[in-house]
């Protein structure tokens, strides 16, 4: 039986350069089972970097990157296994079925994806309800939805999720935190970045991301703790 704060993530030392714009600078932290960790900041600093560095899409100049103890830098293979990525842009191809696009993007045979579809992430995000309908036609709250049942395909233990509620209406946010906060509770790991203090307050750590450094602050900071971190 795994260990209730088993360590999912060890970040060190990651740093990351366009050109002349230090963008990461020594980005140090880790995440264990059952915890969430926030990434605040302006617009800007870097959070879609360091996410995107921390899901394979992106690579870090230096540093390290190890799931459940392997290296992950260099290893396409290991961010493939251990990780879940849901980028704040919505990958989906509109003109598809909601079933289509989940084979589209779904990392496993047919089977697995039925079985899922029954008793997996896809059908405790509600997947199977709507396999017909056309992505066009959902609601904000059900792309995210499936955005995330198609990065969970491959049943990592760590979420990765960029700015989850944005542009969501108010049901379609509260979906979104309620399937969150199962997964956090279930021993998952979720590290995201996002402006909505009520994701925000599933985080059991956060950090302030400001000149390509991250910051501590304490998880449940108000909103004006924010503000002035933001301001340091």
């Amino acid at each position: 039986m795994e260990m209730q704060h088993q360590v999912r993530l060890e970040v060190r030392s990651l740093f990351k350069a366009y050109r002349r714009h230090q963008i990461l600078e020594d980005v140090t932290f880790s995440a264990a089972s059952g915890q969430c960790v926030g990434i605040v900041g302006s617009n800007g600093c870097g959070k879609t970097t360091l996410l995107s560095i921390l899901a394979g899409a992106v690579r870090a100049d230096k540093g390290s990157i190890r799931y459940h103890g392997r290296e992950a830098i260099g290893a396409p293979r290991v961010f493939d296994q251990e990780v879940a990525y849901v980028p704040q842009e919505n990958p989906l191809m509109g003109e598809l079925s909601v079933k289509d696009n989940l084979s589209l993007w779904y990392r496993g045979g047919r089977k697995r994806m039925e079985e899922d579809l029954k008793n997996g992430p896809a059908a405790l995000l509600g997947i199977d309800k709507m396999l017909k309908k056309t992505v066009a036609t959902l609601s904000g709250g059900m792309k995210k939805r499936l955005s995330i049942a198609c990065a969970l395909s491959n049943h990592a233990s760590v979420l990765i999720l960029d700015e989850p509620g944005a542009a969501l209406d108010l049901e379609g946010k509260a979906e979104v935190r309620g399937y969150v906060e199962g997964y956090i509770r279930s021993g998952g790991t979720v590290v995201l970045a996002s402006h909505e203090m009520e994701e925000l307050a599933l985080c059991t750590q956060m950090y302030v991301l400001k000149g390509g450094k991250l910051y501590p602050i304490e998880a449940g900071a108000p909103e004006e703790k924010l503000r002035e971190a933001f301001q340091m």
